[in-house]
């Protein structure tokens, strides 16, 4: 992860994106676990070996800390 694509993300997207914030994504619950340059690295909790490239506003909930929008 680089600071400087998680900030970008968060300014331009004007998005609560941050490592370790809970999201759904297509319905899936979910962690990001990083970013690369424009792109939310997720880990979905029902395949978790897997991590997954997310645009920050395309299908995505942002959860606030008892998994609720």
């Amino acid at each position: 992860m680089t600071k400087g694509s998680a900030d970008y993300i968060r300014r331009y997207y004007q998005v609560p994106a941050k490592r370790g914030a809970r999201i759904k994504f297509r319905g899936q619950a979910g962690t990001i676990v990083g970013f690369k340059d424009a792109a939310l690295r997720v880990r979905l909790d029902d395949d978790p070996k897997r991590i997954i490239p997310c645009h920050p506003t395309w299908r995505i909930d942002y959860l606030d800390g008892k998994g609720e929008r």
